[in-house]
């Protein structure tokens, strides 16, 4: 290709969405996923339930994941989404896999964050190319409450991706949207007998979905979303400035 000044293009790019959801067990991460067009899950773990969606058999090998993926790309199908359920549970397989797979000499002064980084390149490459046949992609991944140091200010507690720590980096880089999915809380003040008033958390059921980050969460998206929108497919979509 050449690159010149009649290469150059503008305005806003209708490409399929590359997205990384997480959020605390049982809020609702795989079902919105699921909710997406036409979807097929590579499962690394056991964790559809109920859920009436297309699935390739358990992964138990990153081998099977890269197969699934593969079998995607070069054979003939209607499936418009595809979803890795979940990201640390393919996170935590290719960590033992790269730990039997290599000896201590190997794997000292943190080659073997390299080494894992490394293999979800190689799997991120797989989402890209089938982003490129028209499939959106959704990583499901669950949350750890881990304490983050501010290099110019104090440290505190927040919700992280439960990955590896350059793994998870490399995953959030790729992602056009990493979302937060939790529930809606209210802090309710109550007067206890013959004490100050305690302040409670209480919710409604509501779950929301939140594109930007605060210093509870990671969140981000390169769509301009408002920053909490309800954690349903549609309320995504007409959020969206750009259909795909």
């Amino acid at each position: 290709m050449a690159f010149d000044l009649s290469s150059i293009t503008s305005g806003p790019r209708s490409q399929p969405p590359r997205i990384f959801i997480t959020g605390p067990h049982g809020v609702g991460k795989t079902t919105w996923a699921c909710s997406a067009p036409s979807p097929i899950v590579i499962q690394t773990e056991d964790g559809l339930g109920m859920l009436e969606t297309p699935a390739f058999p358990l992964a138990t090998t990153s081998a099977e994941v890269f197969e699934s993926l593969a079998t995607l790309y070069n054979e003939k199908h209607d499936f418009r989404t595809v979803i890795l359920d979940s990201a640390d549970w393919l996170d935590n397989m290719i960590q033992k896999e790269v730990s039997a797979t290599h000896s201590e000499k190997d794997l000292a002064y943190g080659k073997d964050t390299l080494l894992i980084a490394e293999q979800w390149r190689l799997i991120l490459d797989w989402f890209n190319a089938l982003r490129g046949k028209g499939m959106t992609v959704i990583l499901v991944g669950h949350v750890e409450v881990k304490r983050y140091e501010q290099p110019d200010g104090d440290g505190y507690e927040r919700y992280q991706p439960k990955l590896s720590k350059r793994a998870s980096a490399v995953v959030q880089e790729w992602a056009d949207c990493v979302f937060f999915a939790n529930w809606k809380v209210f802090v309710k003040s109550e007067t206890v007998t013959g004490q100050k008033s305690v302040k409670k958390a209480v919710g409604n059921g509501e779950r929301l979905l939140h594109t930007g980050e605060k210093p509870a969460f990671l969140a981000k998206n390169r769509y301009s979303l408002p920053d909490t929108l309800p954690l349903t497919w549609q309320a995504f979509i007409d959020a969206m400035p750009v259909p795909f």
